[in-house]
């Protein structure tokens, strides 16, 4: 499954219609790892007509009110085109946005997440295709900044549960030195922002 990835970043080229149709024809999805505009996602999609599924970043308190059109993944498991995608939305605590939280709440997701997922991974080698977090994991992508500090409890996700793959964002790719991609256990980590395209071919049990 070809799949195209944003966050954090409008990108102007993405607000053309006839750029979208150029370029991402053959994209069967639209996710979002967070902190972009609802009529930026709903644009994309309608042009592309492919689904939305996305977690909210830091500073997307307005999806309250107006949220995108798509699936919120946020601590939910979606199965699609054979791929199967868990959310975990927001970043550390730095301040007193609602979307965001405190190791110990993280924790607590994490754990959350644990009897659907640890029964899939015994069962079939994995918890999930794709996980797909606003925030990265400590020490991997993340910045020394409080902001821009990853969680320890993402990597206890990864530890238990072994995703595929995990995508993220909040952490900006200005410097083309900046590492993008990184292998962790059983898991292919990529801060997708601004634009990724990714193409994911589902796995077999075992």
């Amino acid at each position: 499954m070809k799949i195209l990835c944003v966050s954090d970043t409008v990108m102007p080229q993405m607000e053309s219609a006839v750029n979208l149709r150029r370029h991402y024809s053959d994209v069967e999805l639209l996710i979002s790892c967070g902190d972009m505009p609802s009529v930026y996602l709903e644009f994309i999609t309608s042009v592309l007509n492919v689904p939305l599924f996305y977690v909210r970043g830091n500073h997307d308190d307005g999806y309250k009110d107006v949220p995108p059109g798509g699936e919120d993944l946020h601590g939910r498991l979606v199965e699609y085109g054979g791929l199967s995608f868990y959310g975990i939305e927001g970043s550390i605590r730095y301040n007193n946005s609602p979307i965001q939280y405190t190791e110990a709440e993280m924790s607590r997701m994490v754990i959350g997440a644990g009897l659907r997922l640890r029964l899939r991974r015994m069962r079939m080698g994995f918890g999930m295709d794709v996980l797909v977090t606003h925030s990265p994991a400590r020490g991997i992508h993340d910045a020394e900044d409080l902001p821009h500090q990853g969680f320890t409890s993402l990597l206890k996700f990864m530890d238990w549960y072994r995703p595929r793959y995990m995508l993220h964002g909040h952490v900006h790719t200005y410097d083309r030195r900046t590492v993008t991609e990184t292998q962790y256990l059983d898991t292919y980590i990529m801060n997708i922002n601004p634009v990724t395209v990714l193409d994911i071919e589902p796995k077999s049990s075992g």
